[in-house]
């Protein structure tokens, strides 16, 4: 059976795509960006060394669109099941970064125009993925298996990557953000994360600004993309966005005391 006579089938998830993304049979198809070249390029040097966690790229289909590999099981889209809110969860999505940057080391990005990287001194080190979200994590039996949408891919570093993971899974944000089992867990859950990281000392005493950073950074992205007219982001930021983004931001100044302790390695006796 032809591509044409397959059914297509959305997949829900992601602001910037939004009914855009299908599946057609074991394959996904996306649209093209300027920057689709350094993405795919990416994405083959994954495949090249055995990386099982991200998607495989195929190929641009007759609509122009980038041709994907369907990678089986469930991201996590509202209303967020409970197994994804686990310890057990967060830890696994902890150890897939881990994975994901130690196979993306060795990979040149310099032949590539990329999206923008984040602010100094959280780029240049290798391309983080920068949009780790729930929605963008493939889970398995309970465990995170995958990365998908490397749309925000760019020349960044892995303690960028974990600080967005931690501010978007904890998450960190004030309880009346958290209406789930994460709720007055946000101090504990950051800990647990930053463990399951294996973050070394320099890093733990730099994680907390870079949470602050990359909320900014994220929230950047949105704002512009509603003031480019993008339907989508503009429908998120009129719906409250702007006042979740500086409680948000009051809350981590008054917490970075209380954050920053967290991240401290525990003496050992």
């Amino acid at each position: 059976m032809s591509d044409r006579q397959q059914p297509e089938i959305p997949l829900l998830g992601g602001t910037a795509n939004r009914g855009q993304v299908v599946r057609i049979a074991n394959t996904v198809r996306r649209p093209q960006r300027r920057t689709s070249p350094a993405t795919h390029a990416l994405l083959r040097h994954l495949a090249d060394i055995g990386f099982d966690g991200s998607p495989r790229f195929i190929g641009i289909d007759s609509q122009h669109r980038e041709v994907l590999s369907y990678i089986p099981g469930t991201a996590v889209t509202p209303p967020h099941p409970d197994w994804a809110l686990t310890d057990e969860a967060l830890i696994s999505v902890a150890e897939l970064l881990r994975a994901y940057h130690q196979a993306v080391d060795t990979f040149n990005p310099t032949p590539y125009a990329w999206p923008s990287s984040p602010p100094e001194p959280f780029k240049g080190e290798l391309i983080s993925h920068n949009d780790p979200n729930l929605d963008n994590v493939v889970f398995r039996a309970g465990k995170a298996v995958a990365l998908i949408d490397f749309d925000l891919a760019s020349p960044g570093c892995r303690l960028w990557d974990i600080a967005c993971a931690a501010r978007l899974w904890a998450p960190l944000r004030p309880d009346c953000y958290i209406n789930d089992v994460r709720r007055g867990r946000a101090l504990d859950r950051f800990r647990l994360f930053v463990d399951s990281c294996g973050l070394v000392e320099a890093d733990r005493l730099r994680v907390v600004d870079a949470v602050a950073q990359n909320h900014n950074w994220c929230y950047d992205i949105v704002r512009n993309s509603a003031a480019r007219g993008h339907l989508a982001f503009s429908e998120y930021w009129t719906a409250g966005a702007t006042e979740r983004a500086d409680r948000t931001y009051q809350w981590y100044l008054r917490k970075r005391t209380s954050l920053a302790g967290r991240t401290r390695l525990i003496e050992q006796v």
